[in-house]
């Protein structure tokens, strides 16, 4: 939950600074360009979907990693310059915040492997070391794929809606009206384990590959 907390703050705390730069100051003026978890925290994306994730995992559901999202960042659209690329920017600052984190996360964590640093640890710093390192790496690479997925309130329903002609919005009325059910019955019949899966064996495959031990 500690990691959680703080990829979801750095997460919106991107949205917030990129709209910011793209002329609106509304969330900046409500103190959301922060890491503060507090500023961030919404009760069904960073409480209730974390535990469902939790619980289907512990229930047999295979290895689902906590996934979800902050409060929603305050933006006004009217306030932004070059109104579709700031949609398309700011919907995907989020994204690459977390993925930022995993970036540097990974080459940490590889560096420790190859000079052989992290074994050389003794065992009552090397298991808490090894394990924030994981699920930082994890956590972040998962809430970068889970954001592009395309069901309000996620990020890829953003980008999405930019791109579709006006003929398709009642499809994303639709989303909008269920998506937070939608979400909750994809993490229940493994649909997101499905994707992240793959990505991060490869993932961890690039990490362990020319390690010796």
């Amino acid at each position: 939950m500690v990691v959680l907390l703080l990829a979801i703050s750095a997460h919106e705390a991107a949205h917030a600074w990129m709209s910011y730069k793209f002329g609106d100051d509304t969330a900046r003026l409500l103190g959301r360009i922060t890491l503060n978890p507090v500023a961030h925290t919404d009760p069904i994306g960073t409480l209730l979907i974390p535990i469902v994730s939790f619980v289907v995992g512990a229930m047999g559901g295979g290895f689902i990693p906590l996934i979800g999202w902050g409060k929603p960042t305050p933006v006004n659209p009217l306030r932004w310059h070059n109104k579709d690329l700031a949609n398309v920017m700011v919907s995907i600052a989020g994204i690459l915040a977390t993925l930022l984190i995993a970036v540097i996360t990974f080459v940490i964590f590889k560096g420790l492997l190859v000079s052989n640093v992290l074994f050389q640890m003794s065992d009552s710093l090397q298991e808490p070391v090894i394990l924030f390192l994981q699920y930082l790496l994890t956590m972040n690479i998962s809430l970068a794929v889970f954001n592009l997925l395309p069901f309000p309130p996620l990020d890829g329903s953003k980008i999405l809606e930019t791109f579709l002609p006006a003929s398709m919005q009642p499809v994303l009325e639709v989303l909008e009206r269920y998506g937070y059910f939608i979400l909750i019955l994809l993490i229940y019949l493994g649909f997101f384990n499905a994707i992240i899966s793959p990505i991060l064996s490869i993932v961890y495959s690039l990490l362990l590959a020319g390690v010796k031990n």
